[in-house]
C-alpha cells in the first residue's frame, strides 16, 4: 500500500554519515551470566556432579533458563522429557523445546527436532516469558478495539547519544509519513547497526536497519546500503508490524528481530536469547512505553492477536 510522503523529499547521503567507532551490539544466542549459572546448576543436579542427583531440581533449573532463551537448557530439558530421565516422559513438550533450540542454531537440536516433527499445541510453560517479563506485559492496556485512538504518544524522548545528527533529523522528518514515532525507529537503528550505514551481518542483513534481502525486496528497497532507502524500507516494515501487532512495542520489536511468524507461533516474544535481549533493549529505549498508536490501514491485525492478547470485554 502506498505511503503518503512529504512534498519535499528529505535526503540522506552516505558521504555525510560517520562510521561508528564501536561495532553493533553483540547478537546471537548470548544469555546473561545468571542464566548460564542456572544451566550449570541443572547439569550438576542432572548428573550428580558434586551434589546429590535430583532430576526434578535439574528440570526446574533448565526450565527457568529455557524461559530466558537458553538454547542448551531447552535442549537438555527436552532430552530429559523425551527419555524420561527422572521425570515423566512428555514428547509433546519436548518437541517444542527441541524446535526452539534448533531455531537458535543448536545443531544437535536440529536433528532431534527433525525426527520429532512439527510441534503441536501451545508452547509449554518453560518457553513462556519469564515471570518479570510477564508482569510487565500484563500492565493495564487499552481495550483491543480502541487501541488506535487511545494509545498514548510518548513525550519526545532524547535520541540515543551516539546517533548522528543527519540520521536523527532524517528520521524525525520521515517517520510521520509512516505513522511512526521517531524514537522507536532510532531505537531499532541503534540496536540493529549502532548507526553504521555499511553494517553487514552474517545473515546478509544490510545497512542502518539491517534489512535482509527478502525484506528489502518485500518493501521495494533497491539499494539497502543507501541510507535513505534503507531507513524508508525499515520504516515500511515497522509500519506493517505496528498494524499487525496493534501497536504492541514488544511484539513489534520481536517481529522485527525474529520475524512475525515466530511471534505468532510462540504467542508472544519467541524464547530466543537474542530476541528476548533485543526486546529488552528496545523497551528500555522507549522509557517504559509499551504501546503506541498505529496505522490500521497498513494491514489487518494478526489473527493470533486474539490468543496473544484477549479482547477486553466492553462494559
Amino acid at each position: 500500500q502506498a505511503v503518503a510522503v512529504s512534498a519535499a523529499q528529505p535526503t540522506l547521503s552516505l558521504d555525510s554519515l560517520p562510521r561508528p567507532a564501536t561495532p553493533p551490539p553483540e547478537t546471537g544466542p548470548v544469555v546473561p551470566s545468571r542464566v548460564a549459572g542456572w544451566r550449570q546448576q541443572a547439569l550438576a543436579y542432572e548428573h550428580g556432579d558434586g551434589v546429590a542427583r535430583d532430576a526434578v531440581r535439574a528440570a526446574e533449573l533448565y526450565c527457568r533458563a529455557a524461559r530466558y532463551g537458553d538454547a542448551e537448557s531447552q535442549f537438555n530439558l527436552a532430552w530429559m522429557l523425551t527419555n524420561a530421565r527422572g521425570i515423566e516422559r512428555d514428547d509433546a513438550q519436548a518437541a517444542h523445546l527441541f524446535a526452539a533450540a534448533a531455531e537458535q542454531g543448536l545443531e544437535q537440536a536440529r536433528n532431534m527436532a527433525a525426527s520429532m516433527g512439527t510441534p503441536r499445541g501451545a508452547p509449554p510453560p518453560c518457553l513462556r516469558q519469564p515471570d518479570e517479563d510477564r508482569a510487565a506485559a500484563a500492565a493495564p492496556r487499552p481495550a483491543r478495539r480502541s487501541l488506535p485512538a487511545t494509545a498514548a504518544v510518548p513525550v519526545a524522548l532524547a535520541p540515543p547519544r551516539n546517533a548522528p545528527a543527519p540520521i536523527v533529523n532524517f528520521v524525525k522528518l520521515v517517520a510521520p509519513d509512516y505513522k511512526l514515532e521517531p524514537q522507536l525507529v532510532l531505537a531499532i537503528i541503534a540496536t540493529e547497526s549502532n548507526f553504521d550505514p555499511l553494517a553487514l551481518s552474517p545473515k546478509k542483513a544490510q545497512g542502518l536497519m539491517q534489512l535482509i534481502p527478502d525484506t528489502a525486496a518485500r518493501f521495494k528497497v533497491r539499494d539497502p546500503l543507501d541510507p535513505a532507502q534503507n531507513i524508508r524500507g525499515g520504516m515500511a516494515y515497522l509500519r506493517w508490524l505496528m498494524a499487525y501487532f496493534q501497536g504492541d512495542i514488544a511484539l513489534v520489536a520481536a517481529g522485527y528481530n525474529a520475524g512475525e511468524r515466530a511471534v505468532e507461533r510462540y504467542l508472544g516474544v519467541p524464547p530466543y536469547a537474542e530476541t528476548r535481549e533485543y526486546v529488552r533493549r528496545i523497551l528500555a529505549a522507549m522509557d517504559g512505553h509499551r504501546q503506541l498508536p498505529f496505522d490500521p490501514t497498513a494491514t489487518a491485525p494478526s489473527e493470533r492477536m486474539l490468543l496473544i492478547r484477549p479482547v477486553v470485554a466492553s462494559r
